[in-house]
């Protein structure tokens, strides 16, 4: 079964919008670059976990070695630790200058690493954190996982206000509650930007018109905190940022991330992994073929350099 890419022009991740403007603002250099410093150690949560797919060297970024990033939008709810509404395994590699990007349905059927059990991918982030989700996404794409950002998918809307809101180009007329968001060119703040991000249900696409959406906001904001004109803003953005973000990722990785593998954000693919949905004991679930599921996993791989 083949797996369709498209190109996109994408910055990373989202935490790296706490890294613009350290380059060319002059009087403004150390404040921010102190700020942002005191930003990363705030959002550096180190986790402490056995890994399923153990590399056989570490990960040395000073030689430029290819790296893993499992991107967690989570959705918060009171009295439990919420669900992982959003997954995107992002892949660097430096030397053949570019990015792989998989986006994984939440209603993936998967075996739960740590429970003994299948359910919906997204499940694990509830029954044990982050720690529970990285492994269960490891033995998923047999691939090791290097890092991990964390983020309040409600908080997110904090970080759209932040950069002055942001424009994004819809292609599909829909409303949301009371707010109708018509096909073009639209403008949002951090509540429109949430619901736009949101909607699945009256998208035909299901949930890969949501992903798409998700990633439009994000390449926004990350487009909009790189313009200098939002500069004067930057207080704003890293406070925003370090309410809603928390990742293993620390300062000085984050300085060898900008230094050694900029350039991969020129050249991004967009893997799709296909399956189908289908009810079992009366619970919907998206089944992906295990020839699908292979072939993703060597297209990963190859990427990160281990095959």
């Amino acid at each position: 079964m083949g797996r369709p890419k498209k190109k996109r022009t994408w910055l990373k991740v989202v935490l790296l919008i706490i890294l613009i403007g350290i380059v060319g603002v002059g009087a403004y250099g150390y404040s921010i670059y102190d700020n942002l410093q005191k930003t990363a150690k705030g959002l550096h949560t180190p986790i402490d976990r056995s890994p399923v797919v153990e590399r056989t060297s570490k990960l040395d970024m000073k030689k430029k070695e290819p790296f893993s990033v499992l991107m967690l939008g989570i959705d918060e709810r009171e009295g439990d630790k919420g669900r992982s509404d959003t997954m995107i395994v992002i892949t660097v590699n430096p030397e053949k200058k570019s990015m792989e990007m998989l986006s994984i349905p939440r209603d993936t059927r998967v075996e739960i690493v740590g429970k003994g059990m299948d359910d919906k991918i997204n499940h694990a982030y509830a029954f044990g954190g982050v720690e529970m989700s990285m492994n269960t996404i490891e033995k998923y794409l047999d691939i090791p996982i290097d890092y991990y950002v964390r983020m309040n998918m409600e908080g997110f809307k904090e970080i759209v206000d932040a950069v002055g809101g942001i424009t994004v180009n819809n292609d599909l007329d829909f409303s949301v509650s009371t707010t109708h968001f018509p096909e073009g060119e639209i403008s949002l703040n951090g509540e429109e930007a949430l619901k736009y991000s949101r909607m699945r249900k009256e998208d035909p696409r299901g949930d890969f018109g949501r992903q798409l959406r998700q990633r439009q906001i994000i390449q926004a904001v990350m487009k909009k905190g790189a313009n200098v004109s939002t500069l004067w803003k930057y207080d704003d953005m890293l406070k925003a940022v370090g309410n809603n973000v928390a990742t293993n990722i620390s300062f000085d990785e984050m300085k060898s991330i900008q230094k050694n593998y900029a350039e991969a954000r020129h050249h991004v693919e967009q893997i799709q992994i296909e399956g189908s949905g289908t009810k079992i004991d009366g619970i919907w679930y998206y089944i992906v073929p295990e020839e699908e599921r292979v072939g993703v996993q060597n297209s990963l791989k190859k990427h990160l350099g281990l095959s």
